[in-house]
């Protein structure tokens, strides 16, 4: 068995589409980033090459490469889950947190973990997605920002 963590935050500005899980959020703010900037699947893509030993998010999709300018974060988590299986493993489970004074995530959950468990090919039982504020403090408090922590775990086959 293998266990790897990921953390992943994105400011939020103006003009931009909210995508947290694969889902599309109504919501005044985006979060900036060279892909899409979903801070859920970018943090479930970390934990996963953090369990597989394989660095980082960043050194597989780096955002020098205009090849993924504007990725959807789905694409990005797509090509980790192949390595899970080019290695002889299955996922046992994900567990992740959305940090966020706003939107409220509850609305949307579901459908994160349908898009979630799609893509890894895993069953939605194995998916835990919850959300939580930061009662005010710093720059997820203030509005400014979205974070989101991963816990991966992968079994050997």
């Amino acid at each position: 068995m293998r266990v790897g963590i990921g953390y992943d935050i994105h400011r939020l500005v103006e003009e931009r589409k909210l995508f947290l899980g694969g889902v599309e959020i109504p919501y005044l703010k985006g979060l900036i980033s060279h892909t899409d900037g979903d801070v859920v699947m970018h943090a479930i893509a970390d934990a996963i090459l953090g369990a597989l030993a394989l660095g980082d998010i960043g050194q597989h999709f780096p955002d020098s490469d205009p090849d993924y300018k504007n990725m959807p974060s789905s694409d990005i988590l797509r090509r980790v889950a192949r390595l899970v299986a080019e290695r002889n493993f299955v996922i046992g489970n994900i567990d992740m947190a959305i940090i966020a004074e706003e939107p409220k995530i509850h609305p949307f959950r579901d459908r994160m973990v349908e898009n979630i468990s799609d893509i890894l090919g895993v069953d939605k039982s194995k998916i835990n997605v919850k959300a939580t504020t930061s009662e005010g403090v710093g720059s997820i408090g203030r509005g400014d920002a979205i974070a989101a922590y991963a816990v991966a775990v992968l079994v050997e086959k």
